[in-house]
């Protein structure tokens, strides 16, 4: 049971804290309600720009790093398609520093030109290695084109092009910045050795005065439901063939994501997990194979991926993968089975913690949920789920209709 306080200052910040002596640090997170999903079909990578930006100096601090290393601390970002994380670990008597660090970049971040062209490059190289240079690198911009058309998960959080960062101007990365980066658009979550009258004087005498911003309403376009399977062959200079197969899967937020979670649990966690032991070690179909869920915070996806063993045709792999997925959906799994995943699920939900950041993230991510009580009834919900929901979700699930094929074929 994680404790914790919520406050709401008048400019619409939201803050949790959490007091815990058992550790001697602190840790600020503060997460913008801004992802790729946020960003226009004609400009994506803007969220991601934007992990990079807010490093590069604000109104008082032109250069972040430098204070908090003075310090004692430690920092880093990163972004999803429906959110966007910065965070610091620090010891706790120099909290103030982080919290004047966040709240200057928050009130004024110093978006130059030099600036932009700086982390322009940045960004541009990063989509190139990761994207274009690496072996299977753009595996989610093909599964994103595939499994949504019309929803903004149709391009990866890197974005769809790098020329749509190239291309942007200092007046569109401006306008990004005063749409979705206010006090009003984010979660300040703070955990550690602290005592919470002390916190929130100091969120107040740095945040406080800040002013909110007209953060735009949302309007998603819901994505029409699949009916039929999507298939596309990629020849491209990989060591070995891989195997992509994608469901798409209730949202967060929706109570049969639970059940899903958990087939991802019965499917690939450790080796005696179904697709290890089968694939992998009896039938020898693939050298290696994993399963997992997106969590996005509106419908994501299910993936399975895979290299099937050398020697081992594609069809046949792909085979093995989906008698695996129908016998879920034949019958109920055996409450042993199920009740091994749970408890391990539960011991890494109590020992993950044990760590104040990782208390301080998820504070933040369950609040924009609308509930960051949820973060201690989740355990709860999970040791509820049983074999017949597992069930009704792998048929709801594993259905060709439902489904997108992404396979990888060496050149020549």
């Amino acid at each position: 049971m994680v404790h914790f306080s919520r406050h709401i200052l008048p400019n619409g910040l939201r803050v949790l804290i959490h007091e815990d002596r058992n550790t001697p640090l602190v840790a600020v997170n503060t997460l913008y309600f801004v992802g790729s999903r946020d960003e226009r079909d004609d400009k994506t990578g803007f969220a991601h720009l934007f992990e990079h930006l807010m490093f590069a100096g604000s109104r008082n601090v032109p250069d972040f790093d430098e204070p908090l290393q003075r310090a004692g601390g430690e920092n880093n970002a990163y972004t999803t398609n429906d959110y966007t994380t910065f965070y610091e670990i620090l010891p706790a008597n120099n909290l103030e520093t982080a919290l004047w660090l966040e709240a200057d970049r928050m009130a004024a971040l110093s978006i130059t030109k030099k600036s932009l062209q700086v982390q322009r490059r940045v960004v541009v190289e990063e989509f190139k290695e990761t994207c274009l240079n690496e072996p299977y690198g753009d595996a989610w911009h093909h599964l994103s084109e595939l499994m949504f058309q019309v929803h903004p998960y149709r391009w990866p959080v890197i974005g769809l092009l790098p020329e749509h960062v190239e291309n942007a101007t200092i007046e569109d990365v401006r306008a990004f910045y005063q749409q979705w980066y206010g006090p009003n658009n984010a979660v300040l979550s703070i955990a550690g050795n602290v005592r919470p009258e002390e916190v929130l004087s100091l969120v107040d005498k740095w945040f406080g005065g800040i002013p909110s911003r007209q953060v735009p309403l949302r309007n998603l376009p819901a994505e029409p439901a699949q009916d039929a399977l999507r298939e596309r062959l990629v020849l491209a200079d990989v060591p070995v063939p891989a195997v992509y197969l994608a469901f798409r899967m209730p949202a967060r937020i929706d109570a049969d994501f639970y059940a899903v979670d958990l087939l991802t649990d019965v499917l690939a966690q450790g080796q005696s997990s179904r697709l290890f032991r089968r694939l992998v070690k009896e039938k020898q179909l693939f050298s290696q194979i994993d399963a997992y869920v997106t969590a996005n915070l509106d419908p994501g996806l299910l993936v399975v991926e895979g290299k099937p063993a050398e020697g081992i045709h594609m069809e046949e792999a792909l085979a093995g993968i989906w008698e695996e997925l129908n016998e879920l959906a034949r019958q109920p799994i055996e409450e042993r089975e199920l009740a091994k995943i749970q408890h391990r699920f539960e011991s890494t939900v109590v020992f993950s913690e044990t760590s104040a950041l990782n208390k301080a993230q998820n504070l933040a991510f369950y609040e924009i949920l609308k509930n960051a009580e949820l973060m201690n009834e989740e355990i709860g919900i999970y040791l509820s789920v049983t074999p017949e929901d597992l069930l009704q979700s792998a048929r709801r699930l594993f259905r060709p209709d439902n489904a997108a094929v992404l396979v990888y074929q060496p050149k020549g």
